[in-house]
């Protein structure tokens, strides 16, 4: 299974180079909130996509029937297509979708509910629900694309997009398509959505400095910064690829997903679910852990997640081998794309296999001694050979899901 075209559309930038250049430099996409008004908000930061126009990628009819959610997974889709050097007459009933989804059309059902309360149910639009309801950004893509294969939108929260490449490459693998788009997109930038993820005490409040606020692993981080944007790859059968002279990016070659049932919130302290979806990557892609190179943590910058991935990546792993392995969570500059959280990280960790250039994790001022163990890439990125990564992703509810990524070898 290869991955032939990466589309993303995220704090960082629209398109690879952008994404590529920004994340190899050490930049941050955070800022103020200027989707709303969040004067009255403890937290007043998040990671907003720059200069996204979607009537470069959507006709202005279908626009004005879709959530933001849809628009930035459509245009993640084209940008994906066009980069594995496909065109959408390509596609049809041969091609299929998975993308993942936190919360699905925020923007919509916090719009229609506000019409709601204040003028009468008679005002609700027609399309409340078809813009709003979470499998409605993969629908849109299927629709604008015209792909008549599986489709499928896992919602395992912080885990989904993981979820979606994971499960993506299974039907690809299982012969029920050719061509599979798979990730996550998420536009959560909204009141409701920020007032509700603050309550739970896991945003940073570092207003003052946003682009220092996402820290993962420092002894200072306070919580994570939200992120909305998509990330979509296209995921072929390596010989079908090779077939149409495709030049992959690396093979998705391992999956691994599990539950730790323990908390709504909180990681299991015990390791054993996320130790296990990481062995389970490792196992079902002929891998040995001595032969990572490289994890992309899923490194949230909250003050209890983190040092238990570490522990997790320790175990997994091996000490030995663990304090070998280069670490590097890219939340810190792109934030928390929640539900396209894992589609930002695979698209960058196929990009690091490719290019031999190691993301940094920026904002690693002061390491926390829960999160020693590893090699971590600290503030200016590294150039290495990267023959195998992890790329790790975890839930609320427990949900744990993890990739494995090789170079593909001729």
């Amino acid at each position: 299974m290869v991955v032939t075209g990466i589309g993303m559309v995220t704090p960082l930038g629209v398109g690879l180079e952008d994404n590529w250049r920004a994340a190899c430099e050490g930049r941050s996409g955070a800022g103020r909130i200027t989707r709303f008004d969040a004067t009255d908000h403890a937290c007043q930061i998040a990671c907003e996509v720059p200069d996204f126009r979607p009537e470069e990628f959507i006709n202005r009819r279908a626009l004005r029937r879709m959530d933001r959610v849809a628009q930035l997974a459509v245009a993640a889709a084209r940008l994906a297509v066009a980069d594995a050097g496909l065109s959408e007459d390509d596609l049809g009933a041969w091609a299929g979708a998975t993308i993942a989804t936190g919360n699905g059309g925020n923007e919509s059902y916090e719009e229609n509910f506000r019409a709601l309360r204040e003028r009468g149910p008679e005002r609700m639009s027609p399309f409340a629900v078809p813009s709003a309801i979470p499998n409605m950004a993969a629908a849109q893509v299927s629709m604008q694309l015209g792909l008549g294969g599986p489709l499928a939108v896992p919602i395992t929260a912080c885990a989904s997009g993981t979820h979606a490449m994971g499960e993506g490459a299974e039907s690809v693998r299982r012969g029920d398509v050719r061509v599979m788009l798979a990730g996550g997109t998420e536009s959560g930038v909204t009141p409701f959505c920020m007032a509700a993820l603050d309550a739970t005490r896991a945003l940073s409040r570092r207003n003052d400095d946003p682009e220092a606020a996402s820290r993962p692993f420092d002894a200072g981080r306070d919580g994570f910064v939200a992120a909305e944007g998509a990330a979509l790859l296209v995921l072929e059968d390596a010989e079908e690829a090779a077939a149409r002279g495709a030049e992959p990016y690396c093979e998705l070659a391992g999956y691994g997903s599990s539950a730790d049932a323990f908390h709504l919130t909180e990681p299991d302290p015990s390791l054993r679910g996320q130790v296990a979806a990481m062995r389970d990557a490792l196992r079902t892609g002929g891998l040995d852990p001595e032969e990572i190179d490289y994890v992309s943590a899923h490194g949230t910058s909250t003050p209890t997640g983190d040092g238990v991935e570490i522990g997790g990546i320790r175990q997994a792993l091996g000490d030995a081998h663990a304090a070998r392995t280069a670490v590097s969570s890219t939340k810190s500059m792109h934030g928390h794309g929640m539900g396209a959280a894992g589609g930002f990280e695979a698209a960058l960790t196929a990009l690091t296999i490719r290019e031999g250039i190691i993301p940094p994790t920026i904002n690693l001022d002061n390491l926390d001694p829960e999160c020693e163990g590893v090699d971590h890439v600290a503030g200016v990125s590294r150039q290495a050979r990267v023959r195998a990564a992890l790329s790790n992703s975890f839930g609320f509810g427990g949900h744990n899901a993890v990739i494995a990524l090789k170079e593909v070898r001729g």
